[in-house]
């Protein structure tokens, strides 16, 4: 009886690898655009520069970013926020589930100095470029379908039901303000402060 030969210990799985190359990617293409905005502004910046700065081609650019405006409003937290939610115990409501969830994805993405950085540079972009601010909200609908297909194993609301539209509407159209609020207000709260202020809205209406 013939055994099969076993995988070598050396070799990486070409997908890991692959994934571990577009983050790398990313970051560079990422970074390079924020320095340029610091330097020359948003608006001056042009995506070829970019793509000098991070040393890829401007194609290379856009196959991540399709247009400038999403290397700033593409983040990485919508994976991380769905799977959260996901581990949230049972018990819990939708609305208390949803809190815990974005404590731990800010919990995750923030972790370092230099992700809490790119959140504050990422914030100023949003609030003082109209471009950008302006396309937030179609960037935030992508965040709601994340929610709304957990919420709906969750729940066993359809995630195209009124209900669950309804509701995940609500949420992220809560956390985007308190963002902005956030950022307007110059980021001197604590971020997580802020959006438990914008939940507690949601749970108790306005009483005071």
């Amino acid at each position: 009886m013939s055994s099969r030969p076993a995988p070598s210990p050396t070799s990486a799985p070409q997908g890991a690898l692959r994934e571990r190359k577009r983050v790398r990617t990313r970051r560079a293409i990422r970074k390079a655009a924020y320095e340029l905005f610091d330097q020359y502004g948003y608006e001056a910046t042009r995506v070829d520069q970019i793509a000098e700065v991070a040393e890829v081609s401007a194609s290379t650019v856009f196959r991540y970013f399709p247009t400038k405006e999403d290397i700033v409003l593409a983040g990485e937290e919508n994976p991380v926020l769905e799977a959260a939610l996901r581990a949230r115990p049972e018990h819990e409501t939708p609305l208390a589930a949803l809190r815990g969830a974005l404590h731990e994805a800010m919990r995750t993405e923030y972790a370092t100095p230099e992700a809490r950085d790119e959140v504050f540079r990422r914030m100023r972009l949003i609030s003082s470029v109209p471009t950008l601010r302006s396309r937030l909200p179609e960037t935030m609908a992508l965040t709601s379908d994340y929610l709304a297909r957990a919420l709906a194993d969750r729940t066993g609301h359809p995630p195209d039901g009124l209900e669950l539209r309804v509701f995940v509407g609500a949420v992220v159209g809560g956390y985007r303000e308190a963002m902005l609020y956030w950022s307007d207000q110059g980021m001197h709260e604590d971020l997580k402060d802020v959006i438990d202020r914008a939940l507690d809205v949601l749970e108790n209406d306005l009483a005071v």
